[in-house]
């Protein structure tokens, strides 16, 4: 373990470890950890398409047989499944390590989306398997969440943090897309006995290559050191240096005020969650349920209804409205690839208020050119287009957030505790809005439930450019001080640091 040149407390582990990481330069090492985890992405916004995509499929009598309403099941329980399993694997995320979870919850994964396809009938028990081999599948990706925002995080180094973790949550539209496409190819080139099936194959193939991959990737360093295991977070972190030098580049020196002192905490649960959150950081508690909640109820109003609007109000046909939701999904990967580089360099607060309140104001221009009649299905997409390009970097931005702000020893809880509220309220979004929808012949109720969401998101905005954190290009030691910490550098620090 590299040490400072000052003995360290009694009892206390006195680390660089933090310092280590953030100084190293981006390497393949760096490239290989984030294809590697952000797959956790793809693979949700791939589930959550083909299943939007295979419903009414699965209402065939060559098929399931399923009723509307058993079918219009499928995409709840999934989403019931990641909470469960955000709440669950984030707890044990926290507890046993982040590599340990995030191999588990992807071996999970794989086999609720694989069963998924063994259902053969429409009996009550064949539905009850269909709804159980959903909520495995959802469970996985919920403790994916958890886990793999907090690996992340925890080993890029910190100039770096805010452009990767935006341009890795932005990844769930480019599963949006694969599944689009899948889902079509499938559907219609195969039988209809046969597409749909294979079609919840493609995930577990695409999750059963990046398992080997993630074989070879090492357990957190900095969850290590927090939690005792000197010798395992040197020999974690002398390998990922291994890997960056093996590249011909020169490390560094490591800053030595840089150094950490810290006391293992015991293991701590969501009770004890609830105590940080709201006794140490009760102001960021609120900013990352505002800002998870907001997107979470724009995103769901509007994504789970965009067929209905296309078909309701622009007469689409069912065939043609998934190359409009293609066209949708590529603008809102577009918007964290492009511009998540400035959430490191204009700054988190600027840049997250910036994108939600313009997202918002762009939303109520669009409603009012909806109220009026101008538009077209095309020219709602391209509106969807640009709205979401600001939208999707802001709610990429809103995961980011709660994955940083809070103390190492509850990443992970955190992370799931507020994915789990953000889900409970974004829930309400498509209820909402499909009952505004109607049968589609009139334009006023959705008028006001886009208006509605045009504040939600300005609300959320308001709140970041008040409440919001300056994380940019910081530590993570720095911008929330470990529960277990005793002492940084040659200052003694107070416990958990207050948010404000």
């Amino acid at each position: 373990m590299t040490t400072t040149h000052e003995a360290p407390t009694s009892g206390a582990i006195r680390s660089l470890i933090p310092a280590r990481i953030d100084r190293l330069p981006w390497s393949p090492f760096h490239t290989r950890m984030v294809v590697a985890l952000g797959v956790a992405w793809v693979l949700d916004g791939l589930e959550i398409t083909v299943a939007s995509s295979v419903t009414a499929v699965l209402t065939d009598p060559k098929t399931l047989h399923l009723t509307s309403s058993h079918a219009g099941l499928i995409a709840t329980v999934y989403l019931i499944g990641e909470v469960i399993g955000a709440l669950f694997f984030g707890h044990l995320s926290d507890k046993l390590g982040r590599r340990n979870l995030f191999m588990i919850t992807l071996g999970v994964y794989l086999v609720g989306s694989g069963l998924t396809a063994l259902t053969f009938g429409a009996g009550p028990g064949w539905i009850a398997w269909l709804y159980f081999t959903r909520i495995v599948a959802g469970m996985g990706i919920g403790g994916e969440y958890a886990a793999i925002n907090s690996a992340i995080d925890e080993l890029i180094p910190a100039r770096f943090r805010g452009r990767v973790d935006i341009a890795v949550n932005g990844t769930y539209w480019g599963g949006a897309i694969i599944g689009t496409l899948g889902s079509l190819l499938f559907l219609n080139v195969l039988s209809i006995t046969i597409g749909w099936r294979v079609a919840f194959l493609l995930g577990p193939v695409l999750g059963l290559v990046i398992l080997f991959v993630r074989r070879n990737l090492p357990e957190s360093p900095r969850w290590q050191v927090m939690h005792g295991r000197e010798q395992q977070a040197e020999e974690s972190i002398s390998f990922i240096e291994r890997e960056v030098e093996e590249t011909g580049r020169t490390l560094p020196p490591v800053d030595e005020s840089k150094a950490i002192e810290i006391t293992p905490t015991s293991k701590i649960g969501y009770f004890q969650l609830f105590r940080v959150l709201f006794r140490d950081y009760p102001k960021r508690a609120v900013l990352g349920a505002s800002l998870m909640i907001t997107q979470s109820f724009l995103y769901n109003a509007i994504f789970f209804t965009y067929t209905l609007v296309l078909t309701n109000f622009f007469h689409v046909s069912e065939k043609s409205a998934p190359f409009f939701l293609i066209a949708f999904a590529v603008g809102n990967l577009a918007g964290p690839l492009t511009i998540g580089h400035l959430f490191d360099t204009w700054g988190r607060k600027k840049m997250i208020a910036g994108t939600y309140i313009l997202s918002g104001i762009l939303l109520a221009i669009t409603a009012a050119l909806f109220q009026a009649g101008v538009l077209t299905a095309a020219t709602q997409t391209v509106a969807w287009c640009v709205i979401f390009f600001f939208a999707s970097a802001g709610a990429s931005a809103a995961y980011l957030t709660v994955s940083e702000i809070f103390p190492l020893e509850v990443r992970a809880k955190a992370i799931a505790l507020f994915f789990a509220i953000a889900q409970c309220f974004g829930a309400l979004g498509p209820w909402i809005y499909g009952h505004l929808i109607g049968d589609g012949k009139q334009t006023t109720p959705l008028f006001w439930g886009y208006l509605l969401g045009a504040a939600v998101m300005a609300v959320g905005g308001v709140i970041a450019a008040y409440l919001g954190v300056n994380a940019e290009r910081k530590s993570l030691e720095d911008v929330a001080s470990p529960l277990s910490a005793v002492r940084r550098g040659t200052t003694r620090a107070e416990g958990a640091a207050q948010a404000f």
